[in-house]
C-alpha cells in the first residue's frame, strides 16, 4: 500500500506494473490472509501493528477487487486498465501537441516493432500503450522466471518500449500536477 501510494505519486508506469505484479502475487498466495501476512506484511513495518493491519486490509481489498471483477485467475484490475486508457489518450494527444516532440521521436523508433509485439503477445485488440505495458510486464516475468530464451526474444523491443513509456509517464506526471500544458507553444 505504502509502496503503491509512493509510486502513484511519482511514476504512473511503475505504479501500474507494481499493481500487476501484486495481482499475480496475490493469486500465487491464493488470496490466503495467512499467506499474505507471512509473505507480504510481516516483514513490513515490524512492531507497527496498525500499519501492518492496514497493509493486510489493503492487500485483501485488492484481492476482493480481483474476485469481484472475475479476475481470480488472470487479467488486470479495471483500475489499471483505465489508467492505461488515460495514458493512451495522452499518447494520442502527444502525437499532435507541441510538448510531444521528444515523445514522437521515441515513439517513431518503437512503431516498426509494434506488429511483432502484437504477434508475440497474441493481442491485436489493444492500444499501442497497453501493448507497451504488456511487453514490459512480460519481460519482467521472463526475467523473474529465468526464461532466457523468451527474455532475449523481447529484449531488443524493451530498449524501444522503455523510453516511450518513461517519457509518457514523465509527461503524465507533469500534466497531472499542473506543471505542463502539452498544447502550449514553446518560446524561442
Amino acid at each position: 500500500m505504502y509502496i503503491a501510494q509512493a509510486k502513484r505519486r511519482t511514476n504512473i508506469a511503475e505504479y501500474i506494473l507494481y499493481l500487476w505484479q501484486l495481482e499475480d502475487l496475490l493469486r500465487a498466495l491464493q488470496f490466503s490472509p495467512e499467506a499474505i501476512w507471512s509473505q507480504l506484511v510481516a516483514s513490513q513495518a515490524p512492531g507497527e501493528e496498525e500499519k501492518q493491519n492496514n497493509l493486510l486490509m489493503w492487500y485483501m481489498d485488492v484481492g476482493s477487487l480481483l474476485r469481484e471483477e472475475g479476475k481470480e485467475k488472470t487479467g488486470h484490475l479495471d483500475h489499471t486498465l483505465h489508467l492505461i486508457g488515460d495514458l493512451h489518450t495522452l499518447h494520442e494527444q502527444l502525437l499532435q501537441a507541441p510538448a510531444g516532440e521528444r515523445y514522437r521521436t521515441l515513439y517513431a523508433r518503437l512503431q516498426p516493432e509494434l506488429p511483432r509485439l502484437r504477434e508475440m503477445t497474441g493481442r491485436q485488440d489493444i492500444s499501442d500503450t497497453e501493448l507497451a505495458f504488456r511487453t514490459l510486464y512480460a519481460a519482467m516475468l521472463y526475467r523473474i522466471k529465468g526464461d532466457k530464451t523468451k527474455e532475449s526474444s523481447i529484449s531488443d523491443a524493451i530498449e524501444l518500449v522503455s523510453p516511450v513509456i518513461g517519457e509518457l509517464a514523465r509527461i503524465f506526471h507533469l500534466t497531472e500536477n499542473g506543471e505542463l500544458d502539452i498544447w502550449e507553444q514553446k518560446n524561442g
